[in-house]
């Protein structure tokens, strides 16, 4: 009788069976998924490398850490709200080259004051991975760009709402002058009888006068203030004069650093103020060019070296009394300034390119320079004129911008955060 292959192999098979049973029983799962977030998944490791992140971070302030389970919901969650968005990257085709990385873990090292090598021995130190680290900085460098193309770019600030804000009583008080001030206070108690009230008032003149003539006013505070800084020189910090009660937020910006206040009286008593220092509000003074120019560009049918000529043969023309504006008109390939006649206004001169600033500036005023070589091609330059402007209100509305644009911004984040966080498929599995 003949025996099949198939039952002579049965048994190693069976075996082969039985041992890859016993294997697979030894083998203990190592990361598991903890969330589904639409086309990408969260594994076990990536909340647990976060959470041992967060319990670090929370160690650090002194904190006490809620219970693990809420912790980890919290984590998780910050998880999912970063994957969404780094799928969004990934599908707009956002990409982080690893000049930028290293340049962003340098600068990272040097606000903390350390060298990379430092730095990664800091991660080491606290249990963490460099690899792990500089993974987490390319996400946030993805997730920055993501807000950026999709929240940052949407939000507009209208002129009429700069001005309204700097027209507010919260836009003059974050974007006024700042002051430090001392005060010297002579108590009048509640209650008190005409007689002492005159007394203390003399008193107070009295401080005032010696000041006038030159008294050290934190020796004076030390040994004659009832203000709760009288043992510190009676400085109280910096204020805004919007923080100040009245008289005094009037009379203090016109106050020169150094003087001190005529005594008025509060309902405490009567108070001295002595300004220190100020800042912020100041005016704004910017060197300003009137500049025009012709620009030439290398191009595949014309050579460096021609187009320096062509340039060299402009200067010659101009010199030999052509007109600036036609030729700017004809020749001149920086399309923002030709058809003006290479006009480029009255500019800062910070923001042009330095070679271009140099010569510029080595320009007298009606004068023409050689042709020169820029990033962006060949100039002959013209010096209209030169000025010093205030700039201040420009600054003051630059500001009010700014602080617009922040608070819109983060009110259109959390929208926008909620809005993808509503529209993702998501599926937990803690």
């Amino acid at each position: 009788m003949k025996t099949k292959l198939s039952d002579c192999l049965r048994p190693l098979l069976l075996g082969a069976l039985l041992l890859g049973s016993c294997v697979q029983a030894e083998v203990r799962p190592i990361d598991r998924v903890v969330a589904i977030v639409d086309n990408d998944v969260i594994m076990q490791s990536q909340l647990d490398q976060r959470l041992r992140e967060v319990q670090q971070t929370i160690a650090k302030r002194g904190a006490s850490l809620p219970p693990e389970h809420v912790l980890s919901q919290q984590v998780l969650e910050r998880l999912i709200i970063e994957n969404i968005q780094l799928q969004i990257g990934d599908r707009s085709g956002i990409r982080i080259t690893d000049e930028e990385l290293n340049q962003a873990i340098e600068a990272i090292a040097q606000r903390n004051g350390m060298t990379v090598e430092q730095f990664r021995g800091a991660l080491s130190r606290d249990g963490l991975s460099y690899e792990d680290a500089r993974e987490q900085v390319r996400r946030e460098m993805v997730i920055s760009r993501v807000r950026q193309r999709r929240v940052a770019e949407r939000i507009q600030v209208s002129d009429q709402e700069v001005q309204n804000f700097l027209a507010s009583d919260l836009g003059k008080m974050q974007l006024s002058e700042e002051f430090r001030l001392a005060n010297i206070l002579i108590p009048v108690p509640e209650g008190s009888s005409p007689s002492t009230i005159q007394a203390a008032e003399r008193q107070a003149q009295d401080l005032y006068q010696q000041l006038k003539q030159g008294a050290d006013f934190a020796q004076l505070a030390i040994s004659r203030s009832a203000g709760e800084t009288a043992l510190e020189g009676g400085e109280i910090g910096w204020r805004k004069a919007a923080q100040l009660p009245p008289p005094f937020d009037g009379m203090i910006g016109a106050l020169p650093v150094g003087d001190v206040t005529e005594p008025v009286r509060t309902p405490g008593g009567f108070i001295i103020l002595k300004l220190l220092d100020k800042r912020g509000g100041e005016t704004l003074v910017r060197d300003e060019v009137h500049v025009r120019h012709i620009l030439l560009k290398p191009s595949e049918i014309r050579s460096e070296e021609e187009t320096r000529r062509l340039a060299q043969r402009i200067y010659d023309r101009i010199q030999s009394g052509d007109d600036f504006a036609e030729l700017a008109k004809s020749y001149s390939e920086d399309p923002g300034s030709a058809l003006n006649g290479g006009d480029l206004n009255w500019i800062d001169p910070n923001a042009l390119v330095p070679e271009f600033r140099q010569v510029m500036a080595q320009t007298p005023a009606g004068q023409l320079s050689q042709p020169f070589k820029s990033p962006y091609g060949w100039h002959v330059l013209e010096v209209l004129g030169r000025r010093a402007t205030d700039s201040s209100s420009q600054f003051r509305e630059q500001q009010a911008l700014n602080v617009l644009r922040n608070r819109k911004y983060d009110e259109e984040l959390q929208a926008w955060l909620r809005q993808i966080r509503d529209e993702a498929y998501v599926e937990t599995k803690l």
